[in-house]
């Protein structure tokens, strides 16, 4: 199994930080998953959060996913003034590759954020060891379609998933290659 480094994070690049959670993230990523869009296409596994919540998650299971180098549930920020702007994580890490989901807070959108973290994604997972990546969408999320193909993602399959958040549901299927 491949391990993530964390000690290549920082990351960034001209629009995007990808870093580790810290306590600061808590109230802007509950807010985050607070937003219909959001609640819509994520699927995130707890039903509600909160800034307690948020901030247990990010000492608790957040940090130590990361010590242990199995679960990267990270933020991704303006890489000037190191704002919040959503989330991205890689997660069911096993033979060499992962899968990565993200969301934007609503004030992150439209600026190109998820394309440049996700680059990011690749270079950390690719610099770790993976040699792929995977993602799920609902059809639907057209949004989240256009950002995996613009960096790579290639469409796979439509299938019946079981979501990060225990539901089941139809998903796209996308793969990039890291090699």
């Amino acid at each position: 199994m491949c391990i993530l480094n964390t000690r290549l994070l920082p990351l960034r690049n001209d629009r995007a930080q990808l870093r580790a959670m810290i306590g600061d993230d808590a109230a802007a990523y509950a807010a985050g998953t607070a937003d219909p869009l959001v609640r819509r296409y994520a699927h995130l596994p707890e039903p509600a959060y909160t800034e307690a919540s948020v901030a247990a998650l990010i000492d608790g299971e957040i940090r130590h996913g990361l010590e242990r180098g199995d679960l990267a549930v990270l933020t991704i920020a303006d890489p000037e003034t190191d704002r919040f702007a959503g989330s991205l994580v890689l997660f069911d890490i096993a033979d060499e590759e992962a899968e990565v989901g993200f969301w934007l807070h609503p004030h992150g959108r439209g600026k190109g954020l998820a394309a440049d973290a996700l680059e990011l994604a690749a270079e950390f997972a690719r610099r770790s060891g993976l040699l792929r990546l995977t993602a799920r969408t609902l059809p639907e999320n057209e949004a989240s379609q256009r950002v995996l193909e613009r960096c790579g993602y290639i469409r796979g399959d439509r299938t019946r998933t079981v979501t990060p958040s225990g539901a089941e549901a139809l998903a796209v299927h996308y793969s990039r290659d890291l090699g």
